[in-house]
């Protein structure tokens, strides 16, 4: 979902006042780190944020398997699958089921999690990083088409909780922001809960579109010690690869390019 420009506003305000708590609470945090200033995203996100979504089940696949070439006309504008970057990431694209704000099916069952080559290196250096703690990637949402932001605003046509589409595509709409969690490495993780083999989901604290407090980036009331670490963890990983976290929302990261204004991009996802 998008919020409007004004609701954004006010969750960069509510994140603000949150991260002075952060550098005080966070357990777990980097040494050193410094939540971002209020005010620095310089376009409007396109991010989808509101309710909280159910526990889900086994994502679509638990290993990366062959399949075929991208779409041309996404190939074309620079789209690569995010398994170019991390062959054992988890791809548990919401919008691709029933389970979110929505309530329908906004993707193709088989779609591709897409991302701009330009974030390829970024991605890498972040899930080296994971890895070598044993954790990985999960991808929510990448590369998100126009239409789909326009289904969105005409299922919630409301402006205080979704932007109308604009004249065109930034963040998610030019596939260079991801929505991201975490999984660990759990021989003993419940079969239900298993996002992977041996791979289960780690706290975070809120599930994806949770538009709550506490779903911010830096949120330390209502967060658990071991989700705010576990959050910083992430961060600080996305940051070695460049991307930064949006205040807002702890699973979103925007790479490099993600507020510059393109034209309208609306390609296959499958």
């Amino acid at each position: 979902m998008v919020l409007s420009s004004a609701r954004r506003a006010a969750m960069v305000a509510v994140s603000a006042a949150m991260a002075l708590a952060f550098s005080a609470a966070c357990a777990g945090a980097t040494p050193g780190e410094e939540p971002p200033a209020a005010g620095t995203r310089s376009a409007p996100d396109t991010s989808g944020v509101v309710h909280s979504s159910p526990a889900s089940p086994a994502p679509q696949s638990f290993s990366p398997t062959p399949r075929p070439a991208v779409d041309d006309r996404a190939r074309a504008l620079g789209f690569v699958d995010v398994r170019t970057a991390v062959p054992d990431a988890v791809v548990d694209l919401r919008y691709a089921t029933p389970r979110n704000f929505v309530g329908e099916r906004l993707y193709p069952a088989n779609a591709r999690c897409l991302v701009h080559d330009s974030l390829v290196p970024g991605l890498r250096t972040a899930a080296e990083n994971l890895r070598a703690r044993g954790e990985t990637l999960v991808f929510w949402d990448c590369y998100r088409p126009h239409s789909v932001q326009q289904r969105m605003f005409e299922k919630v046509p409301d402006p205080a909780w979704v932007a109308a589409p604009g004249p065109y595509s930034t963040s998610h709409e030019s596939g260079r922001s991801v929505d991201v969690t975490l999984a660990a490495r759990n021989p003993n993780c419940p079969v239900h809960r298993r996002v992977g083999p041996g791979l289960c989901p780690v706290d975070m604290g809120t599930d994806f579109d949770s538009f709550t407090p506490n779903a911010t980036a830096y949120a330390t009331q209502g967060v658990s010690a071991s989700a705010q670490a576990a959050r910083a963890r992430l961060r600080k990983a996305m940051a070695a690869g460049g991307l930064e976290v949006y205040p807002g929302e702890w699973w979103h990261f925007d790479g490099p390019g993600a507020d510059v204004r393109r034209p309208i991009i609306d390609v296959p996802l499958a």
